[in-house]
């Protein structure tokens, strides 16, 4: 308790009631956080009766993680007369800072924990390849370069609000608990995007030069729909068939070529489809980034376009396309649609 007869006390008092050092005083008194009352005749620091307390609550302050300029805000806003209405602003802001902080640094934290379980986990041999991929990527992970990756298959001068709204569902989330299956694919998603195109491999589709960005867009809007409508029927295991899904899926490529829907026209994009293998396996990798071991994979762009290719190919009779030696037409067919993206090379003709 400060006792002289002034009600002043010298900063070792002061340091010793609050149980701190004379050093830290002297800190916090450098940066105006702790103003000093006066000087005795010898120079040396004097505080106020109120000091005590005010050190205590930076103490306090400082223990939440805040910063010495954070705490500095909040005790020039209680120490501000005209500013009654807004006592607390700086606090709730300080605070709200600190938690979207410390958010991140648990994310990050659950990553590693998951990546080392990953590397602990597997066999020795595999180490060497998945700290390859584990440190390519950054921890919390980072979506920017799937961004990129779509931004650069997507034309370039196609709207904003078309591309922000297909970036939502083709760029996964995360999740902020991972489990080490979980970590490895996303490492193998971030591998992928930044790999460049194979030799043969178009940066873009055919079809986005020939539709052009507004085309493509309506594209996009349509296929979105198409694929919604897609999912409710895979949620429920019913097998590809016609209806409303399969005539919005093909609806979409007549409305972005600007052509009528006719039978020849079905049979014609059943055939053209291409195939686009790095497209076929980025989908793969998400739908295992966004599911936890042992529940069931969400319908994703990917497997909706499975769906409503088996619907148009068994609703028009075309075949599909036959793969090499020793592989079967459905293991040709699952490589050729699942998710290679929306585009026939070229548009059918009407």
């Amino acid at each position: 308790m400060i006792t002289p007869d002034d009600g002043r006390c010298g900063i070792g008092e002061l340091a010793e009631q609050a149980g701190v050092t004379v050093k830290t005083v002297r800190f916090y008194s450098d940066r105006g956080l702790l103003p000093e009352a006066s000087r005795s005749a010898g120079g040396h620091r004097r505080y106020g009766h109120e000091a005590l307390d005010r050190l205590r609550l930076i103490r306090s302050l400082r223990a939440l993680g805040l910063s010495v300029p954070e705490v500095g805000r909040i005790l020039d806003e209680e120490d501000d007369p005209c500013g009654a209405d807004a006592v607390g602003g700086a606090l709730e802001a300080a605070v709200a800072g600190r938690l979207r902080e410390l958010g991140s640094e648990l994310r990050a934290l659950r990553w590693r924990e998951a990546a080392l379980r990953l590397v602990q986990e597997c066999a020795p041999g595999e180490r060497p390849d998945r700290l390859r991929l584990i440190g390519a990527a950054s921890v919390p992970p980072s979506t920017a370069p799937l961004v990129r990756f779509w931004r650069g298959w997507l034309p370039p001068r196609m709207p904003a609000r078309s591309t922000g709204a297909f970036l939502e569902v083709a760029v996964p989330r995360p999740p902020d608990d991972p489990a080490p299956a979980q970590v490895l694919a996303f490492a193998r998603l971030n591998a992928l995007v930044l790999a460049p195109c194979p030799g043969t491999a178009r940066p873009q589709p055919e079809a986005h030069r020939v539709a052009g960005a507004r085309g493509a867009a309506v594209l996009y809007e349509g296929l979105a729909e198409a694929y919604e409508l897609a999912g409710v029927h895979m949620r429920r295991d019913r097998p590809p068939g016609p209806g409303e899904a399969l005539d919005g899926f093909v609806a979409a490529y007549t409305s972005a070529y600007g052509v009528r829907d006719t039978p020849d026209f079905r049979r014609r994009l059943a055939r053209q489809l291409p195939a686009d293998p790095r497209i076929d396996r980025y989908w793969e990798l998400v739908a295992e980034v966004t599911t936890p071991p042992g529940r069931r994979p969400e319908p994703s762009p990917g497997s909706a376009h499975d769906w409503l290719l088996a619907a148009l190919l068994g609703e028009t009779g075309a075949p599909p396309a036959t793969g090499g030696q020793g592989t079967s037409p459905r293991q040709s067919n699952r490589r050729r649609s699942s998710g290679r993206g929306p585009y026939a090379e070229r548009p059918p003709g009407p």
